[in-house]
């Protein structure tokens, strides 16, 4: 019997794919009424949210994530999983969050879509448990997924959900949960893919350069994503555009100090050169661009230089291959 006159309402993350989708499906077909909550950061997009929310067509909140996750990737109390992801961490801040918001707007009780066993390392029940109780939100987060396999939550114990009704998936096939997603209707659905720049291996190669090199700032976090990346020295930066959309970003990017190189003879990258750089980097850097260059042959290539000391030209050896490989991060 419910405890409480009206109807039941839910906050559901949803991060745009299939389980979180699927999750919320599997609460409305009780009548409870479910609104979802999403993350954005300079690691993830709340994109796929949106569209999924717009497909549901459920109220979604978006809460900005960008100081938190940089604060987990300075120290992650359970540390880092194949790349620089700090999931345990990350996913349970996102569920204090929510849970916060859960009480403030009168929501009864908050659910995600994590499958017990989908992912080894951040959803085994032990990670689920670590999650729930750091979070606070023990005895009002559901899984509506896997919930017949883990503990009953008062949510279900108060007779707000019916736990008959809800799901016992575990393991990475997707089996089920494809025939779920027909029985609901679901179309475009998406790949089982995290949607995280920290499970990239490219991206956080990049990352764990900046960081050793550099420091975290979220100016060259944005960066990371833009261009191919060159380190000249520990403190020097090299980031050459690989189209025009990159070209004009980079362009509209550069800062006061910064050395931005845009070929002058030739088509080309705009290239976007660290503060610190000195004239045998602006040098090099000149030399990266021109190799990059639509080049006949070896060609000298007059490049523009634009930095805090003027604009002026100078000529662009093209670099060697070996040498370009070499700084390249």
């Amino acid at each position: 019997m419910n405890e409480i006159a009206g109807r039941i309402r839910a906050l559901s993350l949803l991060s745009g794919g299939l389980d979180s989708q699927l999750a919320i499906c599997v609460l409305r077909d009780q009548g409870i009424e479910v609104e979802g909550i999403t993350f954005e950061s300079p690691f993830f997009s709340p994109d796929n949210a949106i569209k999924a929310a717009k497909n549901l067509g459920i109220k979604l909140h978006i809460i900005d994530f960008t100081l938190e996750i940089m604060e987990l990737l300075a120290n992650p109390k359970h540390g880092f999983g194949q790349e620089m992801n700090p999931c345990i961490d990350c996913h349970t801040l996102m569920i204090k969050k929510a849970g916060a918001i859960m009480k403030e707007m009168g929501f009864h009780f908050l659910s995600t879509g994590e499958v017990l066993n989908q992912r080894p390392m951040s959803q085994n029940r032990q990670s689920l448990d670590v999650v729930t109780k750091e979070s606070g939100c023990e005895g009002v987060l559901v899984r509506p997924m896997s919930a017949r396999l883990l503990a009953e939550t008062d949510p279900e114990k108060k007779g707000w959900v019916d736990r008959s009704r809800l799901l016992a998936i575990e393991g990475r096939n997707r089996k089920a949960q494809m025939k779920l997603a027909r029985h609901y209707g679901l179309k475009d659905i998406p790949q089982p893919a995290g949607g995280c720049k920290l499970t990239e291996p490219n991206f956080c190669i990049r990352l764990r350069d900046l960081k050793e090199h550099e420091g975290l700032n979220l100016r060259s976090i944005r960066l990371l994503k833009l261009g191919r990346h060159f380190r000249l020295a520990p403190e020097v930066r090299l980031i050459v555009g690989r189209d025009q959309s990159e070209n004009e970003t980079l362009e509209r990017l550069a800062e006061t100090g910064d050395v931005v190189i845009i070929p002058d003879t030739k088509p080309g990258p705009t290239c976007l050169l660290s503060p610190l750089a000195g004239e045998r980097h602006i040098l090099e850097g000149a030399a990266i661009c021109a190799r990059y260059c639509d080049l006949l042959s070896e060609d000298i290539v007059k490049v523009k230089i634009l930095s805090p000391a003027g604009e002026r030209m100078v000529d662009g050896i093209p670099a060697a291959k070996d040498d370009i490989e070499r700084m390249r991060i």
